[in-house]
């Protein structure tokens, strides 16, 4: 049988403006939660003009404050994650938006990937009781794209790609990018490597761009069409040096010319009182804002993608 419009998922990319209107103004109804996240992570969908799109809702009741980020909320940077990757015109992060849901103002974004399993008809739909269905041990959507712990193996995506991986010996391979070595708990020597491509890349000057100070493997998506998202940036936007990623691989070399034309467009668009520079202000600070522009005018200055800074972890841990 068929399914109706109302059943089906949103026509364009999780990424897209389109996407992103629909979970702006649509119905949001909580279908269930996702275990094992530090912050309260439901999962949901949005009805809207007869489109169905499921999300992940993040209310800020349920962020847990961080003693190194006393301003703002961990959904206002997601979304402005989302419009600096918008901005790029790369779009890498799914379609996020600030809106107000059954559990108070949250974080609302695209789901990428097959859907859990939701809970019965009427189950958490409202919010009214609190009561949701626990879907973590449902969820058939892409895990971990890399972040591998044992030695010599690869983690593979839903979309059957090899992102990140653990490989015996000094050196990462031919389409390999090294990150760094790893203790295996053996005497052979072993290196933590990425995939050498070109959306890696580009999110990688994404990453520097918004300063992640969490680019975990379990962040990177793919889809069997070939598209790659990254998602939770709720620790970003800081006014010191925190990056840690997995990403490392290009840490020191020339930026492409791809990315040093997006930067200069990047940079054009933050100017005071530019459309992006406006909405920017009402996630984060003014202070934030102002060493999101320093970083991009460091990025371009160089010509190069940074190093670590010594001063801060260099990878995040857990890697996933």
């Amino acid at each position: 049988m068929s399914r109706t419009a109302a059943e089906r998922g949103p026509a364009s990319s999780p990424a897209s403006e389109e996407t992103r209107t629909h979970l702006a103004l649509g119905t949001l109804s909580v279908r269930g939660q996702i275990r094992e996240a530090s912050n309260a992570v439901l999962f949901g969908v949005v009805e809207h003009e007869g489109r169905r799109v499921p999300c992940v809702y993040k209310p800020v009741a349920g962020e847990r404050p961080l003693w190194d980020f006393p301003d703002g909320t961990l959904a206002q940077r997601e979304v402005a994650a989302y419009e600096i990757s918008r901005a790029t015109g790369w779009d890498l992060v799914p379609a996020t938006v600030l809106r107000a849901g059954p559990y108070g103002e949250g974080m609302c974004q695209a789901w990428v990937g097959p859907q859990p399993e939701e809970a019965p008809s009427g189950d958490g739909d409202d919010g009214d009781d609190g009561d949701t269905t626990d879907v973590a041990d449902e969820t058939d959507g892409p895990g971990p794209a890399g972040g591998a712990e044992e030695p010599a193996e690869s983690e593979e995506t839903d979309g059957g790609e090899e992102l990140l991986a653990i490989v015996e010996g000094g050196e990462p391979g031919e389409g390999w990018k090294a990150v760094g070595h790893v203790d295996t708990g053996t005497a052979r020597p072993a290196l933590l490597v990425h995939a050498d491509d070109a959306r890696l890349r580009r999110l990688a000057v994404i990453d520097a761009v918004v300063n992640n100070g969490d680019r975990k493997g379990g962040h990177l998506l793919t889809l069997p069409t070939g598209e790659l998202y990254a998602i939770d940036h709720g620790v970003t936007f800081h006014v010191d040096d925190k990056l840690r990623t997995l990403l490392w691989g290009w840490a020191g070399e020339e930026l492409t010319a791809e990315a040093t034309a997006v930067l200069r467009r990047l940079s054009a668009a933050l100017d005071e009182g530019e459309p992006l520079a406006v909405r920017l202000s009402g996630l984060i600070t003014e202070a934030e804002l102002e060493a999101l522009r320093k970083r991009i005018e460091g990025l371009l200055s160089s010509g190069r993608h940074p190093l670590p800074s010594g001063d801060w972890p260099a990878i995040p841990w857990p890697p996933v």
